[in-house]
């Protein structure tokens, strides 16, 4: 590939993840990435002095070709010897070429293979905005890195008009590139494709051909869902060249620029830190704070304590309230400071991360944070906000917060709670993660290589809101961050996937999720990690008894999740324990679950399973763990002859579906279990 005028240099990559840290040279000054880019469209960053920038570690501002075509035009800027000294800014400037803008003026403008047609809102003359012209024009303004002209569609367009956009791009950019002639200036492609993978191969093999100097990500935020998006950011970021820049247009959010990161990416814009400036919202280190609320009133505090802005240093969350709710212009101009302090904040804090080797860590602690709002001073639900927010219900479920501030999901119905007295998250490390020893489980053999070792296989019966299986996720990600380890194919079985989606509607309630696999299972139903090949999840939808012989693979460990015999009693019964154990009881295997009811145990004792005390969790002294005879008796503490004396004199001695004339056969059956023989391995309760 042509050298890059960049002199673009990768430093580092993230264990366990595709973010990268690197250094590249602009006509004007070095940049470290990643960086995000204030958007100055009309040569200003709305409300923001240049010093105030150049002092928050603004390295690139982006402007835009469209507007400063139009005013104040072309002439202004080859007379006055460009943008960096007419708006007095000696750092990078990026100029955008414009197509945004002509995609946003649907019903003024016309298409065709020459360029766009519009008319300028200055003067209504008629404009042609071709690929040559917007070179032409972003030559003049003089900005470090120039973009190609492209057509931006909606990224859910069909894929007829994708694919013809995908063309037009591609041609424009050959013709940019010709219209750049001897000029110093850099220049990026922008890879288009909407949502489909293939015209994204298609759209990146042909232009990564060409002599471009780094690669933008287009046609993303305008229309897709978050888990779309990050999806295509990531299939398409791993296409692009490692030696040039990476480029998201247009995202986003602080949360939205860490899981880019984590994809892949290097640079960023977006016009939200200041656009949300105005209404009163700032990012911090403690998430979202709405200072338009009445609880800052007489707050005499930084809006930030962590920060080291000077707009932290100096005012107060009650004076920044009164600016907002009197909407003066100061308080726009020092929110948005804040704003865009913080965002280059985060990039220097991300960049150590990954040079330092921790960033998989910083990750995963920072989207617990960054897109949580108000997390001091919750704002309680009223009527007044009910028709603007999202529905708290999905069917029969509902979001259910707890006194201790946790959110999780409510059966209506029944009044079932998932979760009910410990967090989602918690709770699954503790019943599911950590006492199965999944940590130990995924460790190699010596001898063994993580290519030719069988995965650890995992089936999450009663998917919910994904607590359980994102727990494992999250513990092998970062495990996997460390050294090779096994590989992990997590089996979901839901009959009714309400629970998740109304759980992923709410990832501000249920910040686990900000993952993006839970996304990915919900629409596709299964999900491949790119930085991990050989970790998957697959979800199997219908009566988990029924479907069971659907898996594709038995299991190591079953976390046995599903709602309890008063809701959902068929989950428990003799039968459907049998039917567990004829699918997987020859194969080593340990069940966990949180029943603990004697009706449970002894019909897992009945039908095969060795069963053992686990671990408390909530208010629940105990829990249970159930052994296939290969993998009995296990680290865990069996069931012994205290327990089995216990269960004589139980009134639930039977399981409800056994026939009345089975009961001697079936007391002398449990009497008779190994466990329970003289000389087996035996807990003494």
């Amino acid at each position: 590939m042509t050298p890059s005028r960049l002199d673009f240099r990768l430093e580092a990559v993230a264990d366990g993840s595709r973010a990268r840290a690197a250094v590249f040279r602009t006509l004007h000054n070095e940049v470290r990435t990643p960086l995000f880019m204030p958007v100055g469209t009309q040569a200003t960053v709305k409300a923001q002095l240049p010093e105030a920038l150049e002092e928050a570690g603004s390295q690139i501002l982006l402007a835009n070709t469209y507007h400063l075509l139009l005013r104040p035009g072309p002439e202004v800027f080859e007379r006055l010897g460009g943008i960096h000294g007419f708006m007095k800014w000696d750092r990078s400037v990026l100029t955008d070429s414009g197509g945004f803008q002509i995609f946003s003026l649907p019903h003024s403008r016309s298409m065709s293979e020459e360029g766009a047609v519009f008319q300028s809102y200055v003067d209504g003359k008629t404009i042609l905005l071709s690929p040559e012209r917007s070179i032409l024009t972003q030559r003049s303004i003089g900005s470090d890195i120039m973009m190609v002209l492209d057509q931006c569609i909606p990224s859910t367009a069909d894929r007829r008009s994708a694919r013809a956009a995908l063309g037009i791009t591609q041609r424009w950019a050959e013709r940019s590139l010709a219209a750049r002639g001897d000029s110093l200036q850099s220049m990026f492609a922008i890879i288009q494709g909407a949502l489909y993978h293939d015209l994204r191969e298609e759209s990146a093999h042909g232009l990564t051909a060409l002599p471009f100097d780094g690669f933008a990500i287009g046609g993303l935020a305008v229309g897709e869902e978050k888990a779309q998006r990050e999806d295509t950011c990531e299939f398409t970021a791993g296409l692009l060249p490692a030696d040039r820049p990476r480029y998201l247009m247009g995202v986003g959010t602080p949360l939205d620029v860490l899981e880019a990161v984590h994809r892949g990416v290097d640079m960023f814009d977006c016009i939200i830190p200041t656009q949300v400036a105005k209404r009163g919202t700032l990012f911090t280190s403690r998430g979202i704070v709405q200072l338009r609320r009445s609880v800052y009133k007489f707050q005499d505090l930084p809006a930030d304590p962590a920060c080291t802005c000077p707009v932290c240093a100096k005012y107060s969350r009650a004076y920044l309230h009164h600016l907002t709710k009197t909407q003066e212009t100061l308080g726009w101009q020092l929110m948005g400071q804040h704003n865009i302090w913080f965002y280059h904040q985060l990039m220097r804090e991300i960049r150590r991360a990954i040079l330092s080797g921790r960033f998989l860590d910083y990750y995963h602690t920072a989207r617990q944070t960054l897109g949580r709002e108000d997390l001091d001073h919750p704002s309680p639900p009223t009527a007044k906000q009910a028709p603007t927010s999202r529905p708290l219900t999905l069917g029969a479920y509902e979001v259910h917060t707890a006194q201790e501030g946790f959110a999780s999901i409510r059966h209506t119905t029944s009044g079932e709670i998932m979760h009910a007295h410990t967090p989602p998250m918690e709770e699954a490390r503790i019943l599911y993660v950590d006492q199965s020893r999944f940590a130990e489980r995924v460790k190699l053999l010596p001898g063994e290589s993580a290519e030719t070792a069988a995965p650890l296989v995992i089936w999450d019966v009663g998917l919910g809101a994904a607590a359980n299986a994102m727990a494992a996720l999250e513990v092998y990600e970062s495990l996997a961050a460390t050294g090779p380890v096994r590989g992990l194919q997590i089996i979901s079985f839901e009959n009714d996937l309400d629970p998740l989606r109304l759980a992923l509607r709410h990832k501000r309630r249920f910040p686990y999720l900000q993952h993006g696999a839970a996304d990915a299972l919900a629409i596709r139903r299964q999900w491949h990690s790119r930085r991990f090949p050989r970790l998957s999840w697959h979800l199997i939808t219908g009566d988990f008894h029924e479907t069971l012989t659907e898996a594709p693979a038995l299991p190591d460990l079953i976390f046995y999740d599903l709602f309890s015999r008063r809701t959902h009693a068929s989950a428990w019964t003799l039968g459907a324990f049998q039917r567990l154990f004829d699918a997987c009881g020859h194969h080593p295997c340990a069940l966990f679950t949180y029943s603990t009811s004697t009706a449970s145990r002894v019909a897992l004792l009945a039908t095969g399973w060795h069963v053992a005390k686990g671990v408390g969790t909530g208010v629940k002294s105990e829990t249970t763990i159930a052994l296939s005879p290969p993998a009995a008796p296990g680290p865990w503490p069996l069931l012994g002859h205290a327990w089995l004396g216990r269960w004589e004199r139980s009134h639930v001695q039977f399981p409800e579906d056994l026939p009345g004339e089975a009961h001697a056969a079936f007391a002398r059956q449990i009497r008779e279990h190994p466990q329970f023989l003289q000389g087996a391995a035996l807990a003494t309760r």
